[in-house]
């Protein structure tokens, strides 16, 4: 058997996972970078909680195999879900306990000494902001100090992968941000962190990587930047200048990679509007700007169309891309 990449926190190979002749997740193969914040994005029953659930080892593949931190999780298993923090998206709370009660019960259960529990819920407590509902009952938390809870009771043991299903399932838009900057502030630590979530915006903003999952197999993988660049055909540039725009376009058509160049009035405003068919990389797109500077254009702002993460996802969840 070879060893995995060292770098990597997380692979798997041809992961393969059947309930009967239901194939929920087939051949997955993913390489997650250690201390990466890696999204996990697919429709309902793509098989993303059954992925997780795999990578937590809760649930055994039918085949394939998976490799936490260079191990095969299947031959160390109790060792090994030591180092794995698992959220589901639907979890159990026992209402009846203090928050403070709530997380030394799990503590207890990684049989972490009472001093150090201590010092690892009050840390905790803080880490999530609930250090005023110390000692409140869970029950009188609402939906988001409960799924903040909740994953300071995946980190009591203090995991070096995080797996969060859904994290911000049912969260108001405040409860959201709380989320998205705790996740965030996960990501400094140096955790590695694989979350699954419909919200496709936030986890532009949110994520390193990526992987889209559908019918049970991986469509694309990596950072969004590289997955939008194999779906469109070059860039479009969108440049706004106060200069004369036929002087414009003898410079624009001086440069390696610029294709059809379309002319139009700024609406409201002085000027005109330059939109750039060109097929250069980042470094071309900056030698180009630098051209128009020097030469004296003025310009008033320099922008890219860019493939949103939705339609990156309809894309590639519609087979439009192999």
């Amino acid at each position: 058997m070879s060893e995995a990449t060292p770098t990597m926190a997380i692979e798997t190979r041809n992961l393969t996972r059947q309930y009967g002749k239901l194939t929920a997740v087939q051949d997955l193969n993913l390489a997650i970078p250690k201390g990466s914040l890696f999204g996990l994005i697919g429709p309902n029953g793509a098989g993303k909680t059954t992925t997780l659930r795999m990578l937590a080892g809760l649930l055994e593949p039918t085949s394939g195999e998976i490799i936490l931190n260079g191990n095969p999780i299947q031959q160390n298993l109790t060792i090994l879900r030591r180092q794995i923090g698992y959220m589901p998206d639907f979890f159990g709370v026992y209402e009846d306990l203090l928050v403070w009660e709530y997380l030394d019960f799990f503590a207890r259960c990684y049989e972490l000494p009472a001093r150090r529990r201590k010092v690892i819920i009050d840390e905790l407590l803080d880490l999530v902001d609930l250090t005023e509902k110390r000692d409140a009952y869970v029950h009188t938390l609402s939906r988001g100090m409960r799924q903040r809870l909740c994953l300071a009771h995946a980190m009591v043991h203090d995991p070096q992968v995080l797996l969060l299903d859904e994290p911000a399932s049912g969260l108001d838009p405040r409860a959201r941000v709380e989320m998205r900057e705790l996740l965030r502030e996960l990501g400094a630590m140096g955790k590695t962190v694989v979350l699954s979530s419909h919200i496709l915006s936030e986890l532009a903003e949110l994520c390193d990587s990526i992987g889209i999952i559908e019918r049970g197999r991986l469509v694309a993988s990596g950072r969004l930047d590289l997955i939008r660049a194999q779906l469109q055909e070059g860039r479009r540039l969108h440049i706004h200048l106060l200069s004369d725009a036929a002087e414009a376009e003898a410079i624009l058509r001086n440069q390696p990679g610029v294709g059809r160049i379309e002319a139009d009035p700024v609406n409201g405003a002085s000027g005109v509007k330059l939109d750039v068919d060109f097929s250069g990389d980042e470094n071309a797109v900056a030698d180009l700007l630098a051209a128009l500077v020097s030469r004296g254009t003025r310009v008033v702002s320099f922008s890219e169309n860019r493939t949103g993460l939705e339609e990156v996802f309809l894309r590639l969840t519609k087979g439009e891309v192999a």
